[in-house]
């Protein structure tokens, strides 16, 4: 019988949390940049420095948040993403949510990247647990509940739609934008009070929780003037968001970049879904 390895380089805590489940169905775990966690299994075998065979390696989702180092919070010391392509020359590496540069910086060093983000299956479980995340990050933050008080959603892509079905399930007065129109004629039928772009400023004033989605500028200087002052935003579009988070400051707005939102809230839930994907991988 082969024996069955994995190779493990950085990540967060659904990195820590997958590696455990590898391991506990016989898989043989070597990490790198995973030092300071504390595994139970003895399946999992801590490497002073990256340990490579033929398989792939598993990397961080996301992989950097700066473009200079690997997300590796569990890691001894700072792992350069061009010190790690420089030892994995020729590997496939597995990671999430990576810019053009980095590829290409891959490519220099031979090793060819598999955004998983990139993964439909992956991308569409994903979105629970950044909804009900995003939720929790706006209950944490205000000293009012959301039940009773009015909730707008920016975008109704697959975000938006169970971030809206959820905030209407705990009791929020349910606002909803969109564009285009068959999207306004859903949130109509849905029975959410429907916002045309057009017509947003007159809706944010109304609004306590501000959920974004839109993965551009959509609440630059212009439309915090609308904003209220207590309100509370929910970024949830990827870095850099659809906020002018600067603006906001100096108008005293509380808004909150909610990235990542599955590995901070649900860990194991995320860890799950990632390996549900990566075996359909390898």
């Amino acid at each position: 019988m082969l024996k069955k390895e994995l190779f493990f380089a950085g990540g967060d805590l659904r990195s820590a949390k997958l590696a455990e489940m590898f391991a506990q169905e016989g898989y043989i775990i070597h990490t790198y940049g995973l030092e300071n966690y504390d595994f139970k299994n003895n399946n999992i075998i801590k490497e002073e420095r990256l340990k490579l065979d033929d398989g792939k390696i598993i990397s961080a989702i996301p992989f950097s948040k700066d473009d200079k180092y690997l997300n590796a919070p569990f890691a001894k010391e700072p792992i350069s993403i061009k010190n790690l392509f420089e030892k994995a020359v020729g590997k496939e590496i597995i990671v999430g949510a990576v810019k053009q540069e980095i590829y290409d910086l891959a490519n220099t060093n031979n090793c060819k990247l598999y955004d998983i983000l990139d993964n439909e299956k992956l991308t569409i479980l994903n979105v629970i647990p950044t909804a009900e995340g995003a939720i929790q990050v706006a209950m944490e933050e205000s000293e009012e509940t959301i039940h009773g008080n009015n909730a707008i959603v920016l975008g109704f892509g697959r975000i938006g739609k169970v971030l809206s079905k959820m905030l209407v399930g705990i009791g929020a007065n349910v606002y909803v934008e969109a564009r285009k129109k068959e999207d306004l004629a859903y949130i109509n039928a849905y029975g959410y009070n429907m916002v045309d772009i057009k017509s947003l400023k007159e809706y944010l004033p109304r609004c306590k929780y501000i959920f974004n989605t839109i993965p551009h500028l959509i609440l630059d200087k212009n439309m915090l003037e609308y904003v209220a002052s207590d309100a509370i935003i929910i970024d949830l579009a990827s870095k850099p968001g659809g906020v002018d988070f600067e603006y906001a400051k100096q108008k005293n707005i509380k808004a909150i970049l909610a990235f990542g939102l599955p590995g901070r809230v649900a860990p194991y839930t995320a860890a799950k879904y990632i390996k549900e994907t990566l075996e359909d991988i390898i």
